[in-house]
């Protein structure tokens, strides 16, 4: 097939802002990658789980789905005149459903699942608002044991498939909120602290502590600096003197980093405890997926609480970041069969790993149909000949 997209129009405005049709051989590339992340999660033990596109709006956007109300479609039911929601994300609708259709199964509860997601609006790194997602959660599990293995598990299932120069961002999201509540913050400081820390600004830092809070500049800023390489970064966290509920948390994140070098010794660790942005659910451990070369993050996830107050940790995949990555599987041979060519022809090529494209009329050039038709062989005079 050649770079020109034959079956359509690349630059049609057809389709609203963010959304855009799938054309070969893009979309069977992203579908090949999809099923065989899904078979390494289920080869590891996670139970495929096929949650609907819509449902009803109480139940989507309920518990951790809260979070997401802003990113979801909403519509009206014409059979009960109940209000729904196309889902923003697939996570929420696992956790319903490992509360609900699967409250008896045993704990922990690994799942793993892939499809569709739309979105109100995509961002600036994520222009689009349609795209897939494929992920693993584990549910009902507390231990620093669980979130290592959904690193480990993410991680490993994307340089099976080919991702090189692969590191991932650990942050701990309570972190802030956890030392602002110690310092008695007032919700306008803690505010403009978040934003301050968004932007990596220190004087801004500064600012937002000034006065009554200003002995915690110190520690604030040095959380701030204690960011990059997992091992310098531990190392200047493990400096401060935190509260206890937020050294609690920088002794599990430097649980969890030994648990995944331990799995994975050659997989580039990096922190940045002050980072919250895009975990809307999280509640202790997260992390972002990233690789050398590609712009913007190739999937997220941490620890969540799913329905019914079950501790949890998982990851999404998102596969518009992760196919265009990767490089295109080798072209298939592909073999024009005549109009007249025998059923068993086909048959027995197909079980020798070719593509086959049968010819509907009869033609009086079959390698000139067979290059028409993108293929790189035809069958003539009883073999498959090069065109």
């Amino acid at each position: 097939m050649d770079d020109q997209q034959p079956f359509g129009d690349p630059g049609s405005k057809l389709l609203p802002a963010g959304l855009a049709d799938g054309l070969p051989p893009e979309a069977g590339h992203e579908s090949m990658l999809v099923a065989r992340l899904v078979a390494r999660f289920a080869a590891q033990g996670y139970a495929l789980v096929k949650p609907p596109l819509v449902e009803f709006e109480e139940s989507l956007l309920s518990g951790i789905g809260a979070a997401l109300r802003q990113h979801c479609f909403r519509l009206m039911d014409p059979v009960s005149q109940r209000m729904m929601g196309v889902r923003p994300d697939i996570t929420p609708q696992v956790a319903r459903i490992a509360r609900t259709r699967l409250a008896r199964a045993p704990r922990p509860l690994r799942l793993c699942y892939a499809g569709e997601v739309l979105r109100v609006r995509g961002t600036q790194l994520r222009p689009t608002r349609q795209f897939e997602q494929v992920g693993a959660e584990v549910i009902g599990a507390s231990s620093a044991a669980a979130d290592a293995e959904a690193v480990v598990l993410g991680a490993g299932a994307l340089e099976a498939i080919g991702v090189a120069g692969l590191s991932v961002d650990l942050c701990v999201p309570t972190l802030v909120p956890q030392l602002a509540e110690a310092l008695g913050l007032a919700p306008g400081q803690v505010t403009g602290l978040r934003a301050a820390l968004d932007r990596k600004d220190i004087a801004a830092v500064e600012t937002a502590l000034a006065g009554t809070h200003a002995r915690a500049i110190p520690t604030v800023t040095a959380l701030l600096r204690a960011t990059g390489a997992a091992d310098q970064a531990l190392a200047g966290l493990r400096r401060l003197d935190l509260p206890p509920a937020a050294a609690a948390e920088r002794d599990r994140l430097t649980e969890v980093v030994e648990l995944v070098r331990r799995a994975m010794p050659a997989l580039t660790l990096t922190i940045d405890p002050v980072e919250m942005r895009g975990f809307e659910y999280d509640i202790g451990v997260s992390f972002t997926f990233f690789a050398r070369g590609v712009h913007g993050e190739l999937g997220r996830g941490g620890r969540y609480m799913a329905a019914g107050a079950e501790p949890s940790t998982g990851f999404t995949l998102f596969m518009d970041a992760i196919a265009p990555a990767l490089p295109p599987p080798p072209a298939p041979r592909r073999a024009f069969l005549p109009l007249d060519t025998p059923q068993p022809v086909g048959a027995a090529l197909r079980a020798e790993g070719w593509t086959t494209v049968a010819g509907l009329d009869a033609v009086t050039d079959a390698p000139a149909e067979a290059r028409r038709q993108g293929c790189t062989h035809c069958w003539r005079d009883g073999a498959v000949v090069a065109v």
